[in-house]
């Protein structure tokens, strides 16, 4: 297949595009509007000539997109490309419904005449994959014998995962109003290298590494699932090309910790790695606790029976490797992050984006 990936320079976009390439025939046109926290992977256009194509357009820019399916003809498309910082949408929750709404809209409506045009074949082939969080469904609460699934109703708590409700809605109403096949997928929160450095790891390491405070909402005891990024990507692959239409599947680690857990186990491999001057010192000390954000969710946490059960799929990363690994790419990789701008992030300011 010919796929249209957007968001493809994102963090999970930028994973999915190197698993297609590597790990499947299949050809990737990336559509992305290169913003602040995109990195493109320049080498892909050389490494698989005829079968990568950059695009740098922005999803609400319709006559663009247009010449984009007009040129490449694709078979199918993942969606990817959103806003997804939830304290940007909070100071800014216009942005996130520009971007992730209405940019949703504009793409379904060129995808549906794209594959409207299609022979019968092709259209009965044809599959819109929309990648949606799990943070549409609100806050879970504390009692860790429940789990978001398929059927768990819409309660967004911020502007972004309001965003991203909506998104999703869209996607189904033109399954249901035109028929165009689409599969929706919502994940849990996702980790590993190349994250931009405003999410909640990354701005750890580095905060530690800095010597700066490491922020945590809070009491940090607000739960999240961690998904490795590139267990995501394989999971993607498996909805998209053998996934049923109409469907949604969940997309989790199975990894529950709580935030405060996270930057405890960053201090402990950056204790083990760089370990600070002093006699029993360590980077917890560094760990500060600041007021909560406006409607800061206490627990995520995903089922994703459904789609180990109908497509075999299953999460292989561990959270302590995974976080091991994590923390080792940034630690070899200065010069890409410093290359991020985050030299001028205010660290302090970001709180714990998680």
């Amino acid at each position: 297949m010919k796929i249209v990936v957007t968001g493809g320079a994102g963090f999970i976009g930028r994973a999915l595009v190197r698993h297609l390439l590597a790990a499947t025939e299949h050809s990737v046109v990336n559509i992305d509007k290169l913003g602040y926290a995109s990195c493109p992977d320049s080498s892909l256009a050389g490494e698989h000539v005829g079968r990568y194509w950059m695009e740098p357009i922005d999803i609400n820019d319709r006559a663009a997109l247009e010449q984009v399916f007009g040129r490449h003809s694709p078979d199918a498309v993942m969606h990817l490309a959103a806003e997804t910082h939830v304290d940007r949408s909070i100071d800014d929750p216009l942005s996130f419904v520009h971007h992730n709404v209405l940019g949703t809209a504009t793409l379904l409506e060129v995808t549906r005449s794209h594959w409207r045009g299609l022979s019968p074949a092709r259209r009965k082939a044809f599959r819109f994959h929309h990648v949606s969080t799990d943070e549409v469904f609100g806050d879970l609460g504390a009692d860790r014998t429940t789990r978001f699934d398929e059927s768990s109703p819409y309660a967004p708590s911020s502007p972004y995962s309001a965003s991203k409700a909506g998104a999703d809605h869209l996607v189904k109403a033109w399954y249901r109003t035109y028929g165009l096949p689409v599969i929706v997928s919502n994940c849990s929160n996702n980790y590993g290298p190349f994250q931009y450095p405003e999410k909640l790891i990354p701005l750890m390491i580095l905060s530690g590494l800095r010597g700066a405070d490491m922020p945590v909402y809070g009491d940090g005891q607000q739960i999240r699932d961690w998904l490795y990024v590139d267990d995501h990507a394989q999971a993607l692959v498996e909805i998209v090309t053998r996934g049923r239409v109409g469907e949604t599947y969940n997309v989790g680690g199975n990894n529950e910790r709580t935030n405060l857990a996270v930057v405890q186990s960053i201090c402990e491999l950056l204790d083990e790695w760089r370990p600070l001057g002093g006699v029993g010192a360590s980077y917890t000390r560094q760990i500060r606790f600041v007021k909560d954000r406006p409607g800061h969710d206490r627990r995520y946490a995903i089922d994703s029976s459904k789609l180990e059960r109908e497509l075999g799929w299953h999460a292989r990363e561990r959270f302590e490797s995974g976080l091991r690994a994590t923390v080792a790419w940034y630690l070899a990789h200065p010069n890409w992050w410093s290359r991020q701008g985050v030299d001028g992030l205010d660290l302090s300011r970001l709180g714990t984006p998680a």
